[in-house]
């Protein structure tokens, strides 16, 4: 039987700074006797609104285990955990750009901001073509579905028939994780803070536990006169909600998984 962590390449890891792509990377590093192919490659894409608990995790990753990862940045290129950029730059800079924001229908943050720095590194390498490995488990079966329809993506966790709870045992077991707490499998702060796309309820928790990180967003919208979503408040609303009034009404809404960005 076809071992799924052993991948050939030329190849990419997609390392989003969570946990579940980080365990198929030690499962990928383990298949390969721990240490990558010449042809394989691991790359994190930062946004600049990464919690900083991310950054260095998925620095302790890399010193930990040893393993070259290649920190990439919408209109930088290359830079590294010291040079990352850490106050949404990045995403600002894309947005001034276009000149409009992202909304749950036009994501064109998640390829402009991630998978586009990606593509642009692996051809800087002199490939044509590759396969790119993505954090995603087998209990997922809706982000699983659009991810193999395309022929150059592959999710081995998911192959393996490896779940949440296999995910979270294993840095349960380490000496270092993701510095992020979890709350029923979700974890609040991971990847961009306040993504659009994050439940409404669960943007008010992080607003609560850390009110300064709205400001940006609410910087965002007021620089283009819109918001991000129309079928909620504002994140200037919002943080109001969270850190004035209380929660007026409560949302049903739930998260949007099926994201590029997220494990």
């Amino acid at each position: 039987m076809r071992d799924p962590f052993k991948i050939e390449g030329p190849a990419c890891i997609s390392f989003s700074g969570w946990r579940t792509s980080g365990y198929m990377l030690w499962r990928i590093l383990q298949a390969h006797g721990g240490a990558l192919p010449e042809d394989v490659v691991v790359c994190f894409a930062n946004t600049g609104r990464e919690h900083d608990a991310t950054l260095i995790f998925v620095n302790e990753v890399e010193q930990r285990w040893g393993v070259p990862i290649v920190w990439l940045e919408y209109g930088r290129g290359v830079v590294d955990f010291e040079s990352a950029s850490r106050q949404g730059e990045p995403y600002s800079a894309l947005i001034s750009k276009r000149r409009y924001l992202p909304n749950p229908v036009t994501r064109f943050c998640t390829t402009a901001l991630k998978i586009d720095p990606i593509n642009a590194y692996c051809k800087s390498l002199g490939w044509a073509d590759w396969m790119t490995a993505a954090g995603m488990r087998a209990d997922e079966p809706r982000r699983l579905a659009k991810l193999r329809a395309q022929a150059d993506k592959c999710a081995p966790l998911a192959e393996a028939g490896i779940g949440r709870d296999e995910v979270l045992r294993f840095w349960s077991e380490q000496s270092f994780d993701l510095a992020l707490p979890t709350h029923d499998g979700v974890t609040p702060l991971g990847n961009c803070d306040l993504c659009f796309l994050k439940g409404a309820d669960q943007i008010l928790s992080v607003i609560r536990a850390e009110p300064k990180r709205a400001i940006w967003w609410m910087e965002q919208e007021a620089k283009i006169g819109a918001t991000f979503r129309s079928d909620r408040p504002s994140y200037v609303k919002m943080h109001r909600m969270a850190t004035q009034h209380g929660e007026l009404f409560a949302f049903d809404d739930e998260a949007l998984q099926d994201c590029a960005c997220t494990d």
